[in-house]
């Protein structure tokens, strides 16, 4: 960690890696380091925030981003803190498609863990399949929810199914899915 980075520019950093975002800009404008970055599926434009103040995010600071996504006719955000959100915030938030990072989000790739294994989001085809050759719904599926750190790492959103791929010295490959729930 160079020690002009704080810790919220840390887990920007992890979250445009295991998304696969592409770094358009970056800048600091007072306290906030903003990056302007392409998602890889739709090609479309977003905006991280990273705010280092320990305190609280207020609806205040979500309007502001949304002022600045406006300006620049971009439809999501995201706001990355070590303090808390709001309710006021979570809900404007939620509304305007503004993701708020959890304040437990690590600053390092976590994959790289020996025991967390592969996890990848399902395109819409491998869904149906999975659910075509199991002949079961959705809903049916072992769940995960939102706010585990994998899902919040890789931006699964609810009504996904993630691919969990593990590996053994006993059973070889074991792949597992699991559908995600609020």
């Amino acid at each position: 960690m160079s020690e002009e980075e704080s810790l919220e520019e840390l887990k920007a950093h992890v979250i445009i890696k295991l998304r696969k975002y592409k770094t358009v800009k970056k800048e600091k404008v007072k306290d906030i380091t903003s990056y302007l970055i392409k998602t890889p599926k739709t090609k479309q434009k977003a905006l991280i925030w990273c705010i280092p103040k320990e305190g609280t995010v207020g609806i205040a600071i979500v309007k502001s981003l949304l002022k600045v996504m406006e300006e620049k006719n971009i439809e999501t955000g995201m706001i990355i803190t070590c303090g808390k959100y709001t309710h006021a915030a979570r809900v404007s938030a939620q509304k305007n498609n503004i993701e708020l990072l959890p304040k437990i989000f690590p600053p390092f790739d976590i994959f790289k863990h020996k025991l967390v294994p592969k996890h990848e989001i399902l395109t819409l085809e491998e869904r149906e399949q999975v659910l075509a050759q199991y002949k079961i719904e959705p809903y049916q599926m072992p769940q995960i929810k939102t706010t585990d750190p994998v899902v919040n790492a890789l931006g699964a959103k609810p009504g996904d199914v993630l691919r969990i791929i593990r590996e053994s010295p006993t059973a070889g490959t074991h792949i597992a899915y699991r559908y995600v729930v609020e």
